[in-house]
């Protein structure tokens, strides 16, 4: 029971978040820097070595000799490889950059698996979610708290439904990765947008107008003047937000609000790490090519990644 409430207690954190009256709630999405670390090459190799393994186990590379640290780039080289043709493309470094950043969405997924796989089959059905969640929940019309669990759950479903891409309503972890974090695949983003416009869209008419969305972020109880940063998100609603001038957001203006166009961090350091590694400038990386710069990719000494590999074999 008490997994239960904290479960759910979650869940009702990301559906019903409120902010303090004088506080800004941030609803945009933006991906993560690679590394706090300057990007200078002069200097050191610090920042690629974040983004190519991730903060986390960038830090353990000093554990490794240069030797050491040459065969686990081999065995990573390996993984990066996607469709075993011998060469790691921008395309297949790339992406696995943006693997190596997710890994706390992976580790927080994990904490989360064994409480809703109950039958500890290695998925998770959507019977197996609602019943760990909602549980007894939804046994009450009318409960003390004043939640609608009912539509707290269907709101759930619909999203576990479009997250399960083979539409068995049972997740594998991935699937289940995107629908507790739908704003890191591209295939659940709509439904960000959607939920987004629910929650906001207080008159129901589709739209966010201009009071709805101040309305969202600043409450004027207690508080007689709107602070300056409210002034100034009322004239980014009217000259950026409300793109065609007409009073409020549509969906597509809502999903360049909440999902901007960002700088591609992960792309831009694939193309780096290929420039200053494909010695025949072919545009793709060999094994060899990648180990004989092994310094730029895990440095003179490199991470323990054996554990890693074990501990994400699924990365």
């Amino acid at each position: 029971m008490e997994c239960q409430q904290i479960l759910l207690c979650l869940a009702l954190y990301v559906v019903c978040t409120l902010s303090k009256p004088t506080e800004k709630k941030d609803r945009v999405h933006h991906d993560p820097q690679l590394s706090d670390k300057v990007h200078d090459d002069g200097e050191n190799f610090d920042y690629d070595h974040d983004a190519f393994l991730g903060a986390e186990d960038a830090k353990t590379f000093d554990q490794l000799t240069p030797e050491e640290s040459k065969e686990r780039l081999g065995m990573i080289v390996d993984k990066i490889d996607g469709d075993k043709d011998g060469y790691v493309t921008e395309d297949e470094l790339k992406a696995w950059i943006k693997k190596a950043q997710k890994m706390y969405i992976y580790a927080n997924v994990d904490r989360q698996w064994n409480d809703f796989d109950v039958n500890n089959d290695g998925s998770i059905s959507w019977d197996e979610y609602k019943n760990v969640t909602y549980g007894t929940y939804l046994d009450d019309p009318e409960p003390e708290d004043g939640f609608n669990y009912k539509q707290m759950m269907t709101r759930d479903e619909r999203r576990f439904k479009l997250a399960d891409k083979d539409g068995n309503l049972i997740a594998t972890k991935e699937e289940f990765t995107a629908f507790l974090h739908p704003e890191e695949y591209d295939y659940m983003k709509d439904i960000v947008v959607l939920e987004t416009m629910e929650d906001i869209d207080k008159n129901g008419d589709g739209f966010i107008d201009l009071e709805e969305y101040i309305g969202d972020m600043y409450s004027h109880e207690g508080d007689p003047q709107e602070p300056e940063w409210v002034k100034t998100e009322r004239e980014q609603f009217v000259e950026f937000r409300d793109k065609n001038k007409d009073g409020r957001m549509d969906k597509e203006e809502t999903k360049d609000w909440i999902m901007p166009s960002d700088y591609d961090h992960a792309e831009a350091e694939a193309k780096h790490l290929v420039y200053e590694s494909d010695q025949d400038k072919d545009g793709k990386l060999t094994k060899e090519e990648v180990v004989n710069k092994y310094d730029l990719f895990v440095g003179s000494q490199a991470t323990d990644f054996g554990e890693a590999l074990v501990r994400h074999d699924e990365f």
